[in-house]
Parts: structure tokens; C-alpha cells; sequence
């Protein structure tokens, strides 16, 4: 399977650990940055994977130090579905109920195990649709609906 992974500076460690796995376990991996621990603004790294992950339809894992500000940057861009996932079970029902095409993790949250774990559980889960594609097409109107001026 091809992934496409970004990181902010505090999130460099995180993602090269589970790069790591995920390459061992035979994935292709494209890092979309940051390549070091210098300090970079995560909304640059969160649209260069939500690029990647629109464009090639494929999963994307995101990460900064607590996963909120590059989730939030993420779930800006039309089309994609950031979930902030910190346990597997969130991983799980994010892919099930939400069809979510991005987790999210933060590095000064999660553990490098625990994180491997949560981004496998991400990976192999596939959408149950079902009554959970009315959910999913509903968000999508909002998202194309905007606010209403009064």
C-alpha cells in the first residue's frame, strides 16, 4: 500500500519510527516533509500529505506534537477527513464510521508503539459504509455548503 506521511519539527522523531515500520512491513511510504527537527509550520506539511492523499487516493498519517493544530490545518481542505486518533480504537471506528482518509497523532502524546499500532489499525481498516455513508455524505455537504449569510 502507498502512504503519504508528514510531520511538523516535534513530530521528525515519530515519523521516521513509523516509517520504519511501515516500510519493513512492505509499504510504500512518501515522506512529504519535514526532513529535520527545524522548527516549520505544520499547515505547509498538512496540505503537502492532503495533496498527495487526494491526488492518489491514499491514506495519509499526519503528525505534530499534540496532532490538533495539524489536524485542524488538514480538515480545511476539501475532501479530506483528519481524524486525531491516540488509541487503536479511535484508528478503528475513524476508518469504519467516518471513512477518515488522514489520522492524525501527536507526538508529545503518543508513544512510538503505540503509534505504530494506532497507524496499522488506520491502515488496514476499510470504511463499513452502510448507514455510515448517509453520515459521511452529510459532512460532505457541509463542507460544500459554507456558512449561510443573513
Amino acid at each position: 500500500m502507498k502512504i503519504a506521511i508528514g510531520c511538523d519539527h516535534a513530530g521528525y522523531d515519530l515519523k521516521q519510527e513509523i516509517i520504519n515500520h511501515l516500510q519493513n512491513d512492505g509499504h510504500t511510504v512518501v515522506d512529504c516533509g519535514t526532513y529535520s527537527r527545524d522548527s516549520v509550520d505544520y499547515p505547509d506539511i498538512a496540505a503537502n500529505v492532503c495533496s498527495l492523499v487526494l491526488e492518489e487516493d491514499i491514506p495519509g498519517i499526519l503528525i505534530c506534537g499534540t496532532g490538533i493544530g495539524i489536524s485542524i490545518a488538514a480538515n480545511k481542505v476539501k475532501g479530506i477527513r483528519a481524524a486525531l486518533c491516540n488509541d487503536c480504537y479511535t484508528a478503528r471506528l475513524a476508518r469504519e464510521h467516518n471513512n477518515a482518509n488522514i489520522v492524525a497523532l501527536g507526538s508529545r502524546v503518543i508513544g512510538p508503539g503505540l503509534a505504530v499500532e494506532v497507524v496499522k489499525t488506520f491502515i488496514s481498516t476499510p470504511f463499513a459504509a452502510g448507514r455510515h455513508q448517509r453520515r459521511v455524505e452529510k459532512i460532505c455537504q457541509l463542507e460544500n455548503a459554507g456558512l449561510r449569510e443573513e
